[in-house]
């Protein structure tokens, strides 16, 4: 089943229209993206962020998961949200880290200079600051640089959300054989079809990616996350003991 088939009646549509603003491939890109790929309609639909989350993004490409947000709560604020999903969250602020300039520029296209809650900026996620946020997101990026910057952008991660803080990621599970060598596959035809060079995968088993969280000093939920497409994609709940918010 196409994952859009099941969203919220205009969410796709309100989500991508801003990649208008920036070129024709931001908006098909968007699009297809946002529509084709579960994790974007899962987020919202367990109700995984908090109510109004500083969030922060690592390797947030041209910024649609702002998009999908942005959109998500004109749509609640209008009285058009589904009844059984729980309210989407009102971001309190929303900023990306990205290191490939065209997607920062499509951002800037499409959000503009003076969002007030959208700030995209071009960066190494292994050098910028991240600051003090409540959510720190990174979405099939992890496995693009070494074992040892995986740790250390991780430990980053968990003193930059603190006690109770949440980090959502999502990995491919090395472990699972022929559905991982297509995930991967399709990963290198993406970042080609986005004018990136293919890069070195640096990959680990769903149990490894799960004790290297623990040790790190997070609390793991584990969630398949490839939809209907054959692939061993998993998404990573993870959260610093301090409190005990319940994941639904």
């Amino acid at each position: 089943m196409n994952p859009s088939h099941s969203l919220p009646p205009g969410l796709l549509d309100l989500a991508a229209e801003r990649f208008r603003r920036a070129d024709r491939f931001a908006y098909h890109y968007a699009r297809g993206k946002l529509g084709g790929d579960v994790i974007f309609a899962e987020l919202l639909r367990r109700g995984l962020l908090p109510a109004s989350p500083r969030l922060l993004d690592l390797g947030c490409g041209q910024g649609s998961l702002f998009s999908w947000l942005l959109a998500a709560q004109d749509l609640h604020a209008q009285g058009q949200w589904p009844a059984d999903w729980p309210a989407p969250p009102s971001p309190a602020q929303l900023r990306g880290v990205e290191l490939m300039p065209r997607d920062v520029w499509r951002a800037a296209r499409a959000f503009g200079d003076q969002h007030p809650v959208v700030r995209v900026e071009q960066g190494d996620m292994n050098q910028v600051d991240f600051g003090e946020v409540d959510v720190v997101t990174i979405l099939d990026a992890l496995h693009y640089f070494d074992h040892a910057l995986q740790r250390r952008v991780l430990e980053r991660i968990r003193d930059a959300v603190g006690p109770g803080g949440l980090f959502i990621t999502r990995v491919g599970d090395a472990s699972a054989g022929l559905p991982f060598k297509l995930s991967n596959w399709v990963d290198h035809l993406v970042t080609f079809s986005r004018g990136h060079r293919l890069p070195r995968l640096y990959c680990r088993s769903l149990a490894d990616w799960r004790a290297l969280l623990r040790d790190v000093g997070f609390d793991v939920q584990s969630v398949p996350m490839s939809g209907a497409l054959p692939f061993a994609n998993v998404m990573l709940v993870c959260r610093v003991p301090g409190q005990d918010p319940a994941i639904t």
